[in-house]
Parts: C-alpha cells; sequence; structure tokens
C-alpha cells in the first residue's frame, strides 16, 4: 500500500450534479471489444489495482492506505456499486455508484480509465455507461464531486455530460508520495 506523505496540497474541489437524464446516443468506439460489468463482491486486491492505476496520475489518496477492513466496509456495501470497463479483455477502468442517499440521489465516487486507455475515445462512453447504471435506481439527480488534481478534461467532460456545478471549495489534501 501507498505511504500518504506529510505534505499536503491546496485542491479546487468543485461539487457537481445532473438533474436530468439526458438520453444521448453515443456510439460505441469502434475497433475494439468492450463490456462494462457489475463487480460484485469486487476482490480487494483487484479493487487497489484498479483503484491504484486509475488514481496514480492523480494523487488518489483518500483509500489508498486503508487497512482491508476498512476498504471491505467501503466496497462491500449494499450501498456501493463498482462496475469494470473491459477493452479487448483488460481492465480499462472502473467506477464507483453510492446508493446511500436514494431516492435523492445516486453519486458517483469515482470514475476513471487507467492511463493506458486514454486518447483512445472511451471516457464520453464508459461516462454514459456509468450514468446510465446509476439512472437504474431511479435518483432524483446525480452527484459527483471533481478536483484540480484530477484530469484537467475531467471537468469539461462531466460538464458536456449535462453536470452542473453547484459549488466549490478549497481544501489542503495530503501528498501520495510526496508527488502530486
Amino acid at each position: 500500500m501507498p505511504d500518504i506523505d506529510k505534505k499536503t496540497v491546496l485542491t479546487r474541489i468543485t461539487f457537481l450534479e445532473l438533474a436530468e437524464r439526458l438520453n444521448y446516443a453515443l456510439p460505441v468506439p469502434s475497433g475494439v471489444r468492450l463490456a462494462m460489468m457489475r463487480a460484485s463482491d469486487i476482490p480487494l486486491h483487484f479493487y487497489r489495482y484498479l483503484y491504484a492505476q486509475v488514481g496514480k496520475d492523480y494523487n488518489w489518496w483518500s483509500r489508498a492506505s486503508l487497512s482491508d477492513e476498512k476498504l471491505a466496509e467501503y466496497v462491500h456495501s449494499d450501498d456501493t456499486e463498482i462496475h469494470v470497463l473491459y477493452v479487448n479483455g483488460s481492465p480499462a477502468g472502473f467506477c464507483e455508484l453510492s446508493t446511500k442517499g436514494l431516492p435523492e440521489h445516486v453519486e458517483l465516487v469515482y470514475f476513471g480509465l487507467i492511463a493506458d486507455f486514454h486518447g483512445r475515445g472511451l471516457s464520453r462512453f464508459f461516462l454514459n455507461e456509468a450514468l446510465s447504471a446509476a439512472w437504474l435506481h431511479e435518483p432524483q439527480k446525480i452527484k459527483l464531486q471533481t478536483c484540480s488534481l484530477d484530469s484537467p478534461k475531467a471537468l469539461q467532460l462531466y460538464q458536456r455530460m449535462g453536470f452542473s456545478a453547484i459549488g466549490w471549495r478549497e481544501e489542503e489534501v495530503p501528498l501520495l508520495n510526496g508527488e502530486a
């Protein structure tokens, strides 16, 4: 497990919500075989792999050093869904949904692609599929947050997909292994 450094960095966290389902007719990216599968009772080592690979360039730290017991409380909760995107049979990314806020909202807690799969036109398709999974719970809205340490394209993607910024705050977050 990575160590959390004592150094911190100031980040801007933006809170977004999507209050209505927008039906996009997004084409499936061509030239690849895609599958998004719900990972029921995901093995913790596989979750840690996905979390580390997707988040390593963006200082994802909050679950990096959790014990297995604490991590299992989150990912094996009845209120949590993990969906994994596979490209040509390889795991390419994941999303995590929290249904704790139902019936008001579902939260997209984590979403992202492994760096090897960036630049292939998959993000918008994958996000649309993640949102479809969230809407299956019939919430009034979908919430998420992103920060200035995430991909510079993340906020733009969320807004293009219909999310509106509803607030923000600045926060000092620990650096993972001294890097941001």
